[in-house]
């Protein structure tokens, strides 16, 4: 099970946008309603995306898919529907009310791999995957802003029993409640001492948490926070798969000692706002 951010990736899921991107019609249905910054290509989504998800095998992962018609454009963003803890799988309940029928399709294929459900959460709980941000096996950071609420963070409490310690970072309105905003929008961890930051919008008190804990930050630049540069996947300590297009981050980060893969994702992130931990639901690390 996956119980950090940063450990050498194994088993991941993803739902290719040949499928979350069913054709033209179902683009120029949703898109302006799901609040993409413009229609993708179909054709293009689909090529990154298969190029994506064999980089991610390149790196040493079991790639599953998330097939199935019924979702919109958004679930090719498979984080945000599911969390993975000691106990089993949490199914969200979504900030977006569009994407209501995700955890639903990601627990029937849960079901088929045999991996335990731990949960759901209920109304009026909320909370998406991409606040959620496990540190170790005892200790995980939950954003609280639009697409989490407290009663959702209360629910997730209470399905991973004693034992963990549960950090609530209160977010900023920034953009609003219609923006794509969550936790790891400004903070990546790629190894046990080493985060991604964006800390003009971090909160205070949790950035001196993070360095109390030890960790030493790679600071995004203003211009490369709006092209995602914050949303890093490590596929193992020190190995990290980001958004091509941020040089000034990845410059930062090889300075580190970081080995970097980079994609195109023009079609299947910068439109959507999903960089690489969105499209990813980490199964397994270690």
């Amino acid at each position: 099970m996956a119980f950090n951010e940063y450990d050498p990736l194994t088993r991941v899921l993803v739902r290719p946008a040949r499928v979350g991107f069913a054709g033209p019609d179902q683009v120029a249905a949703e898109w302006r309603a799901l609040n993409f910054t413009a229609p993708p290509d179909v054709d293009i989504a689909a090529a990154q995306h298969a190029a994506f998800a064999a980089l991610l095998e390149s790196a040493g992962a079991d790639v599953e898919t998330l097939g199935g018609p019924g979702l919109t454009l958004d679930s090719i963003y498979v984080r945000d529907a599911s969390i993975v803890t000691p106990r089993g799988v949490v199914l969200c309940r979504m900030g977006k009310p569009t994407r209501q029928d995700e955890p639903a399709a990601q627990r029937r294929l849960f079901d088929v791999f045999g991996l335990p459900i731990a949960g759901a959460i209920d109304a009026p709980g909320l909370i998406e995957g991409g606040d959620v941000v496990w540190f170790d096996q005892k200790t995980v950071a939950v954003g609280r802003g639009y697409r989490t609420n407290d009663a959702g963070i209360a629910q997730l409490r209470g399905l991973l029993g004693g034992g963990i310690e549960v950090v609530v970072v209160p977010l900023p309105h920034y953009r609003g409640p219609a923006d794509v905003f969550h936790l790891m929008s400004i903070l990546s961890p790629v190894a046990e001492d080493l985060a991604v930051v964006y800390s003009p919008l971090m909160p205070v008190p949790f950035r001196e948490w993070l360095v109390d804990r030890g960790l030493r930050f790679v600071e995004v630049p203003d211009a490369e926070f709006e092209s995602m540069g914050t949303n890093v996947l490590a596929v193992g300590p020190r190995r990290v798969v980001m958004l091509s297009g941020n040089p000034v981050t990845r410059a930062r980060l090889e300075a580190e000692g970081v080995e970097v893969w980079t994609y195109d994702g023009s079609e299947i992130s910068l439109k959507g706002g999903g960089g690489p931990t969105c499209l990813t639901r980490p199964l397994a690390r270690g």
